[in-house]
């Protein structure tokens, strides 16, 4: 079976996590400082490869009361751009507060305030995948509410 590759993306930098082979456990993998949206891109789909990527799913970033504001936009223009390069089926995953809960573990981990931004976004789309993971392996569809397919 081929893996999941989650995604937190940021205007600076994009989390990178992945799931396991059998598609139970994710782990922050990377983070990719972005530069322009090109170039992102390209980094993206050599680790959709290089890790044998069936799914992305990416994080959604919804307001607390549940409408898309401004970062939401942007994070749907950035998946627009990527949907035809990537080669993958791609899924939207409901991500609100997941950079507040990556932050509580790793400072509760002991993490360096030096290293927490980058480790943050990691961890952050180590919860988004992790979500994921859990919703499908408890009948979760995958066209479920709050996760949309595109």
């Amino acid at each position: 079976m081929r893996r999941f590759m989650g995604l937190d993306v940021g205007d600076k930098r994009i989390g990178v996590a992945v799931s396991d082979p059998s598609l139970i456990l994710a782990s922050p993998l990377k983070t990719i400082d972005r530069k322009d949206d090109a170039s992102t891109v390209l980094d993206i789909k050599a680790l959709l490869g290089q890790y044998d990527i069936g799914r992305l799913v990416i994080g959604l970033p919804y307001l607390l009361d549940g409408t898309m504001g401004e970062q939401a936009r942007k994070v749907m223009d950035f998946v627009a751009g990527i949907k035809e390069q990537a080669g993958v089926e791609i899924v939207l995953q409901d991500e609100r507060l997941t950079s507040v809960t990556a932050d509580r573990m790793l400072r509760e981990a002991g993490k360096k305030r030096a290293r927490l931004k980058k480790a943050i976004d990691a961890a952050a789309a180590t919860v988004i995948l992790q979500a994921y993971l859990d919703d499908i392996s408890q009948g979760g569809g995958i066209s479920q509410e709050g996760t949309p397919s595109l």
